[in-house]
């Protein structure tokens, strides 16, 4: 899948993707995977981040649809490495921060839960579930490693906009609203790299 997208498509693969698959459950949530997205993104957007920030936000998640395992993988006791698929998607086309943001989104879980006391709480019964398959809170080597990560404040705050991403009912903009954004923020990363 990779090898044919370019610039050009990728937003509207994205697009696709979102309109075909987003109805999808969403891990045993009570919202399906386009409004979990589209609520991390919109919450992104009211904490006033940036566009790369926002950008990461609403695909965070898009992993889920890239991976070779079926969406219910996590609820067969496996993990999906979401993280990891998503992120080897878009790092061709979007900026280093915003790769890094998906790709650590879920770390970022397993870091919280180490290093703030409060943090385990929050956390929804799927999120507990998946954090359980994925490795649990990290140990203090663990710990110590994740934060050299330059973007580790950017990509806490994705995890967070993540975990209040899960309300039913919420009203946001649609995918096709932040079209536009993630255009712009290919065509910046375009020209930095090209520069």
């Amino acid at each position: 899948m990779a090898e044919q997208l370019t610039s050009d498509t990728i937003v509207d693969v994205i697009a696709d993707i979102f309109e075909r698959r987003g109805a999808d459950s969403y891990l045993g949530e009570d919202v399906t995977m386009s409004e979990h997205m589209l609520q991390a993104a919109q919450c992104a957007e009211q904490a006033g981040a940036s566009e790369d920030m926002v950008a990461a936000a609403l695909l965070h998640d898009i992993g889920h649809y890239t991976g070779e395992f079926p969406v219910d993988t996590l609820e067969k006791g496996m993990n999906n490495y979401h993280d990891e698929t998503g992120a080897a998607i878009l790092q061709k086309f979007f900026p280093a921060l915003v790769v890094d943001c998906v790709r650590y989104h879920v770390a970022a879980k397993r870091y919280l839960c180490a290093t703030r006391d409060d943090y385990f709480g929050r956390l929804s019964d799927a999120s507990v579930h998946s954090l359980n398959l994925q490795g649990g809170p990290m140990d203090d080597d663990e710990v110590a490693e994740f934060e050299k990560n330059s973007n580790l404040d950017s990509i806490v705050n994705i995890r967070l906009w993540d975990d209040e991403g899960k309300v039913a009912g919420i009203e946001t903009p649609s995918f096709a609203d932040y079209t536009p954004l993630l255009r712009r923020v290919i065509q910046s990363h375009s020209d930095a790299t090209a520069a």
